[in-house]
């Protein structure tokens, strides 16, 4: 409860910012990827609020830090730093939830990565529908949005004993990321611990181009705005991140640095700054080839974009 109270305090001072840390463990990074505490340390330096973890090697897999000992050390280590956690990104890609008789060992993994979000600290744990567009005939599609829903009800169950919010982030390299899909699973799923974690270069993608989609292409004529408003109220989490309308290596969102693409930040941002329940935003430079380069600039942006709209939650 003190944490909650301490929360809702921040909120009514200022969004927290934070930057995701798998950005520096794959894609351009991949064969010499940066450590975890050299990538803190500079995010605390150049003054973030936090981090989101990235659950890939050599960052926070569950084999680096197998028990909570091992992760009760690195919360430490990021208070110590004066770093928040914003949100667990984990590795589910050895189970695809959409796939039949995959439940059980779907929500055991589930299980083993909800103790790692919560032996850190974080507010979130982040899953994707793990099929990729196009590997399913539109009957198994079906029977797949089904199983899915179902899978993740179970999840947001043992996700919310633990107080820990279940975000799901669609983009083009999975199933399910039309606007009207994004919104019919959610409702499906049908749980209070079960949100969307809202991507801008993803919510582009989905609702601008269309990318990925199967079957016949849904955009939306309001663009981001109006897929952000179909999704009132069912949002955790916020990745914020530029767009050029393309792919990345014909799989999923290119993500450009902030104010270099086409997100309609200008009038986005004050839409994300009334989201109830969201006090972190996230940026997010997966696969840029000049991240490491990129850390104090991007926060700046973040905070020059916040006080564009008129806000004053910014340090």
């Amino acid at each position: 409860m003190q944490s909650l109270l301490r929360d809702n305090t921040e909120r009514a001072q200022y969004m927290k910012i934070s930057m995701g840390s798998w950005a520096f463990s794959f894609g351009p990074y991949a064969d010499l990827p940066i450590p975890l505490s050299q990538v803190a340390t500079r995010l605390a330096a150049a003054g973030y609020d936090g981090i989101e973890l990235g659950g890939f090697f050599p960052h926070l897999t569950l084999d680096r830090y197998p028990d909570s000992a091992s992760r009760a050390e690195l919360r430490r280590f990021l208070s110590d730093l004066g770093l928040g956690v914003s949100g667990y990104t984990a590795d589910f890609t050895e189970v695809n939830p959409t796939a039949a008789g995959k439940k059980e060992r779907y929500i055991d993994l589930f299980r083993r990565q909800l103790e790692v979000a919560r032996d850190v600290g974080s507010p979130t744990l982040r899953v994707d529908s793990g099929a990729a567009p196009g590997s399913l005939s539109e009957r198994d599609y079906q029977d797949a949005f089904s199983r899915l829903a179902e899978t993740w009800n179970a999840c947001a169950q043992y996700a919310q004993a633990d107080g820990i919010k279940m975000v799901w982030e669609f983009e083009p390299a999975f199933i399910f990321n039309k606007p009207s899909e994004i919104l019919a699973l959610h409702q499906r799923v049908n749980h209070p611990a079960f949100k969307i974690l809202f991507d801008t270069a993803h919510a582009y993608m989905a609702s601008v181009a269309g990318a990925r989609q199967q079957g016949q292409k849904e955009t939306l004529p309001g663009g981001i705005s109006e897929l952000l408003k179909m999704l009132d109220g069912r949002i955790g989490g916020i990745h914020l991140v530029d767009s050029d309308g393309t792919l990345y290596g014909d799989e999923t969102s290119t993500h450009l640095p902030l104010g270099e693409g086409v997100v309609p930040f200008r009038s986005l941002i004050p839409q994300l700054l009334e989201l109830p329940e969201v006090d972190w935003w996230c940026t997010d430079l997966s696969f840029w080839p000049s991240a490491w380069d990129m850390v104090e600039s991007s926060l700046a942006s973040v905070r020059d974009m916040i006080r564009a709209a008129g806000s004053k939650r910014v340090r």
